[in-house]
């Protein structure tokens, strides 16, 4: 589990995020959603460490992120994997060897068990006999789900995926929306997604944080998210005129005059 509090960032005198508090869970998918400018951006980068907040805490399982000291956070970004927008595949490097360079750089098993751990990650995201190939001789969504198998090489506690179904066409978002939640609950990670793809929020919702100029607005799962009373919500998701209407329509008698 991942808990936030009080989570306070200014950029020249602007507060881009104001007293966050928040629970990020283990075995479910926890998403932040918000629109662009409104600071979701920020709080991931302050989660995994890549800025520092202003004030509060952030602890991963009771530990502090902010008051650890170089070896204490070595060992932290061990715990972490991350899926990048991008896929952030190396173009020199194929398949395999991108899979195995997070178990090269940090693992001290024989290169024999860390092609073997490469390996079944490639199985387990559908990748198999992929791994002579290089990023180039592969589709936009093969190349996700080796970006998710390099993530996962080091069995991580914590999984971070920045838009991860970014530039991917619906049905093969859909494959990367359920491959990421299908392993969070195999792995029991406690997996953080920044989307703004409201598929996203609709299939593997089970925590959605939603950001609204630096506040958190709203927090709940994709089955309370239909039924909220934040008009910021609304608005962000729905359209909320239409939402309004829609909902006027389902009244009683709507339309009717007594």
């Amino acid at each position: 589990m991942i808990r936030i509090n009080h989570l306070t960032k200014s950029f020249d005198g602007r507060t881009v995020l104001d007293r966050i508090e928040a629970t990020f869970e283990t075995g479910r998918t926890n998403l932040i959603i918000g629109r662009s400018g409104s600071g979701k951006t920020v709080m991931m980068k302050s989660i995994i460490g890549l800025i520092r907040p202003d004030r509060g805490e952030i602890l991963y399982d009771g530990r502090n992120l902010l008051a650890m000291g170089k070896t204490e956070l070595k060992s932290l970004r061990r715990e972490m994997g991350m899926l990048f927008q991008g896929s952030a595949l190396f173009d020199s490097m194929t398949v395999m060897e991108n899979v195995m360079f997070p178990l090269d750089m940090f693992s001290h098993d024989t290169v024999r068990d860390r092609w073997r751990r490469a390996s079944f990650c490639l199985e387990r995201v559908n990748l198999a006999g992929t791994g002579d190939l290089y990023p180039s001789e592969i589709s936009g969504g093969m190349m996700k789900r080796a970006a998710i198998a390099r993530a996962i090489a080091l069995q991580p506690k914590y999984l971070f995926c920045d838009e991860p179904n970014s530039g991917l066409d619906p049905k093969t978002a859909l494959v990367i929306d359920e491959l990421i939640h299908d392993i969070t609950r195999e792995y029991h990670m406690t997996t953080i997604i920044n989307t703004h793809d409201m598929n996203s929020v609709m299939n593997i919702g089970e925590n959605i944080i939603f950001i609204n100029e630096g506040v958190k607005e709203w927090q709940g799962s994709k089955e309370e998210v239909i039924s909220s009373s934040s008009d910021a919500l609304n608005d962000f998701i729905f359209a909320s005129d239409l939402l309004r209407k829609a909902r006027k329509l389902e009244e009683p008698h709507a339309g009717h005059k007594p």
